[in-house]
């Protein structure tokens, strides 16, 4: 495979070496890192998605075989995607957005070596098993978060294999840019990829790396759409004829669910910081899980089964049939499920079942206030735009993205209202988003983790002299 490499590079050097005009081969050289990267991403995100898909249905097929067999299956799923992630690769665990996010700020020449702890093959493959574990044990994970991890390592990847004589390239914008593509590949929302990137990851203005940035999305956005075909993530929910009176539904949605994804995040915290600090070894830590497992298990079989996995199949039903009610106690167990899968040490995002929470409870609120169909589906997106705000702090993210997945581009206004409504009542509740504050441990980790290492290379130095 490096005689492969080697070879190519030669060849590459030799091609490069006779373009006369030197700014034009100069832009060329920084263009192509990106452009093999997005391709790269696009066929990794249709792949996953693939696999994600059939895990999910795999567990329909256990499910209609026997439901008694989730109380076997949740706790192996939980306890497996938790041991896979410890034992490969323990920064693979939930999201991965927040590990992009730290890898963002530790691309510097000082820091630079602690990314390979948050972007590597190792992190690739572990992510994608782990999270396929964890569905087909019934988590209610997502698989977007995932993919921006995924998407970030492949950047690194290839900035890694660049030659020497390669012009430099910023690995921080390579990150950045990965992980936009990555998120537009996972959605199929080139623009919600665009935005992610700016409102959430860059610390820079954008002028710095938007070519990269607009090219690496559509790239990624293509790859996967030649291989998926085109697509919307949800679909076209009717919306017609629905007047300004809706407002006052979407203001209200749209503050319950800023509220309650807030406090959920909060609690997630929480919840990580007991195990940390109560759950020491490995025999609690599988007690723990397999507990979790079979409260998961339990209110699927009592109550409701679609409280398992993503929370596609909610968002599609109440957006697409004339089902559009919901029971109260859907929009909790949508918040417990991610609750107890996501703080599990196994990989799994929270992107789908934060919008699936938000359309569970639209939906609920919706039926309270007797709203017509079309009505309903606007207050059904604008409860996922709210959840999923309350969750990441991007409003303009999780509008955008709402927008591109349903192709309702007349509800743009009602949509940015909601993200809007949600953002400033989280932050009542606590300052700083989900993935900022894991982002913040995962950093403080890695500076123990180095201190640590230094230390007995230090005391290896004494030894041996």
């Amino acid at each position: 495979m490096h005689k492969i490499f080697r070879l190519l590079r030669r060849k590459a050097k030799r091609i490069f070496d006779n373009i006369q005009n030197e700014h034009l081969k100069h832009n060329m050289l920084q263009a192509i890192p990106f452009w093999i990267a997005s391709f790269l991403t696009g066929i990794a995100a249709v792949m996953y998605a693939k696999l994600f898909q059939w895990g999910e249905e795999l567990l329909q097929i256990i499910l209609k075989w026997n439901n008694w067999a989730i109380f076997i299956i949740a706790p192996i799923g939980f306890v497996l995607s938790w041991w896979l992630v410890k034992k490969f690769a323990p920064y693979a665990k939930g999201s991965g957005i927040p590990q992009v996010m730290a890898a963002v700020d530790l691309a510097t020449p000082r820091d630079r070596f602690k990314l390979k702890y948050l972007l590597s093959y190792k992190i690739i493959v572990i992510k994608v098993i782990s999270s396929i574990v964890m569905v087909i044990g019934g988590g209610a994970i997502g698989r977007e978060g995932p993919t921006i991890q995924i998407a970030g390592s492949i950047f690194r990847f290839v900035n890694q294999l660049l030659p020497k004589w390669w012009p430099k390239i910023s690995i921080r914008n390579m990150i950045m840019t990965g992980a936009a593509a990555g998120l537009s590949a996972a959605f199929n929302t080139p623009m919600g990829g665009i935005v992610f990137a700016v409102e959430e990851l860059a610390k820079i203005h954008i002028n710095y790396f938007k070519t990269a940035l607009f090219t690496a999305v559509i790239i990624a956005g293509l790859t996967a759409q030649w291989l998926a075909g085109s697509y919307l993530y949800l679909g076209y929910p009717q919306t017609a004829g629905v007047t300004l009176k809706v407002i006052l539904p979407v203001i209200l949605i749209s503050l319950v669910c800023g509220i309650l994804s807030s406090y959920l995040s909060v609690v997630m915290l929480r919840i990580n910081k007991w195990k940390s600090r109560k759950l020491k070894t490995d025999t609690q830590n599988i007690v723990f899980l397999i507990f979790s497992a079979l409260i998961l298990a339990t209110l699927a079989y009592f109550f409701s089964w679609e409280i398992l996995g993503s929370g596609k199949g909610i968002m599609e039903r109440v957006l697409f049939t004339s089902n559009k009610s919901e029971e109260w106690y859907v929009p909790i167990f949508r918040m417990i499920g991610p609750a107890l899968s996501f703080t599990s040490g196994g990989a799994g995002g929270i992107f789908a079942p934060a919008l699936s929470a938000g359309a569970s409870f639209g939906a609920f609120f919706s039926d309270l206030l007797n709203l017509q169909p079309n009505e309903t589906n606007v207050v059904i997106l604008a409860g996922m735009v709210a959840f999923l705000t309350g969750i990441t702090r991007a409003p303009f993210t999780s509008a955008i993205l709402v927008l591109e997945m349903t192709d309702r581009h007349s509800l743009i206004f009602y949509l940015m209202l909601a993200g809007m409504a949600s953002s400033l009542v989280s932050m009542m509740n606590s300052r700083h988003s989900l993935y900022d504050s894991l982002k913040h441990i995962y950093l403080d980790e890695l500076e123990q983790k180095t201190k640590k290492t230094k230390v007995r290379l230090s005391e290896l130095k004494k030894n041996s002299t």
